[in-house]
């Protein structure tokens, strides 16, 4: 019954849904993923540091590629291509594409609406646009719920399972071992809070794409005759030109999507929540920072991925095998047996970082529920270990397509307030964009300019004094939930 909703809603609403309104919002923006690529990178200079109060827009980036740089960069590209060809990785691309625009417009929504929680951080997410851009605190509940429990608790037990098989494959660790070890890493992490888990991610996030991307364009390079005629084959197979993969094509466009949908994450809601940490001078600035995380987990490290196993010689159509053991085999093909282990090893990083990322999800939206929730934290991060080691000794596969349903009801609920709220987002990208033309460098919000809007006069304070501002800003705190 799960798998005959799962394909209902992945073939009839998630794919009309993340590739129609990302069409849409890239017409209505002038391409604005396109038009902005080479700024993406100018916003990350000089936001490597954060300040000892507030997280820098390179923490958030870092934290965002944490989430998004996971199973499905490796696991997930394996399910797809094994089940729709070398097709599904044009759709995964065409996926990436058009929510590279989505992830600009959602993540801007977050900045713009986000709260101060009176220690020098920020918290914001779709649930807070919801509440204060569209009124309708109880669509941002639904929200909170389903982000809780589709990455909080579902997702992180299905990675602890992939790791721990992993290892067992590669090591022979016993999945029991490796689940409790996992366990007490993240619980070492889980009681720093976000500063923590930031300083983690800051590390290990660079570390673990270096090193991923680094081995796999090695091997890429060594048959560099072959790329050429394959990116051909992968055109090919998504329009159904190929005659090997003829009969694939849908399975590649849902499989794509799905697939694309699942490791990017655009549109779904999950990035705006630590997008919103970052402390910078515009909300446009952190979106154009977070659709460049789009184009590095699609466009960098899963065609890496899947470039190494149609170019190994090991990948045959029909392949029956999960995702992890196309990748072993396929990089051990062409290096021998230490990529087994090194596929092993960048998974665990991999799935690490994802866990922590997977974690803050949850406590924020238990934030947005509860306001402060000291014991519910408490709770909550209880079960996420027990779940953590569950998932390792445990195949959860009953789990995967519960998760695929709550995640496509999250996008569904996303995109639709993405879409109620795209006229204020083109406002702001508009103020951004005046600015630019103008020859400010580095543009700055007024919130002054935005009177009529609910925002957090001190996550921005009005930069011009204007008649009624002491009126204006006392009627926003009033608006404001109770744990700002």
């Amino acid at each position: 019954m799960l798998d005959i909703i799962n394909d209902f809603l992945s073939g009839k609403v998630l794919i009309p849904l993340v590739l129609g309104l990302g069409g849409y919002f890239t017409i209505r923006s002038k391409f604005v993923q396109f038009r902005y690529f080479p700024h993406m990178f100018g916003v990350l200079h000089g936001s490597w540091r954060a300040s000892s109060h507030h997280l820098s827009s390179f923490q958030a980036l870092t934290l965002s590629l944490a989430g998004r740089v996971g199973t499905g960069n490796i696991v997930g590209v394996g399910i797809a291509v094994s089940m729709g060809g070398p097709g599904a990785v044009f759709w995964m691309w065409m996926t990436a594409l058009l929510g590279m625009s989505s992830s600009f417009f959602e993540c801007t929504l977050g900045q713009l609406y986000k709260r101060s929680d009176g220690k020098g951080l920020y918290r914001g997410g779709p649930s807070w646009y919801i509440q204060h851009g569209l009124d309708k605190r109880w669509l941002g509940m639904i929200s909170a719920v389903l982000l809780l429990v589709t990455f909080g608790f579902a997702i992180n037990g299905l990675e602890s399972h992939a790791v721990s098989h992993s290892l067992n494959d590669a090591f022979g660790l016993s999945p029991t071992y490796s689940g409790l070890v996992l366990s007490l890493m993240l619980g070492a992490v889980f009681v720093g809070g976000i500063k923590r888990i930031a300083a983690v991610a800051d590390l290990l996030v660079p570390l673990k794409v270096l090193a991923y991307v680094g081995v796999t364009t090695y091997v890429i390079a060594l048959q560099f005759d072959q790329v050429p005629a394959m990116l051909m084959t992968i055109i090919k197979s998504a329009f159904g030109l190929d005659q090997a993969f003829g009969g694939m094509v849908g399975s590649a466009i849902i499989m794509g999507v799905r697939r694309g949908v699942f490791s990017n994450e655009a549109g779904l809601g999950s990035a705006p929540n630590v997008a919103s940490v970052a402390k910078i001078e515009h909300p446009v600035a952190q979106g154009a920072v977070q659709a460049l995380s789009v184009f590095i987990d699609t466009f960098v490290i899963c065609t890496c991925t899947a470039l190494l196993i149609l170019l190994s010689g090991f990948y045959t159509p029909g392949f029956e095998g999960d995702g992890i053991a196309l990748a072993q085999n396929s990089l051990a093909a062409v290096v021998g047996e230490w990529g087994r282990i090194f596929i092993s090893i960048m998974l665990a990083l991999f799935v690490f970082t994802a866990m922590l990322y997977n974690y803050y999800l949850g406590e924020n939206s238990l934030r947005f529920i509860f306001a402060e929730p000291r014991k519910t934290l408490f709770f909550y991060r209880a079960l996420v270990l027990i779940l953590v080691f569950w998932g390792a000794v445990e195949d959860l596969s009953t789990v995967l397509a519960f998760a695929d349903i709550t995640m496509t009801l999250l996008a569904l609920v996303n995109l639709v307030a993405m879409f109620l709220l795209f006229k204020i987002s083109m406002r702001v990208l508009r103020d951004y964009d005046e600015q630019r033309r103008a020859g400010v460098k580095t543009p700055v919000f007024d919130s002054s300019k935005f009177l009529d809007l609910d925002l957090d006069p001190i996550a921005w304070p009005p930069r011009h004094r204007g008649p009624h501002r002491e009126c204006v800003q006392s009627s926003n705190i009033s608006k404001q939930p109770i744990q700002t």
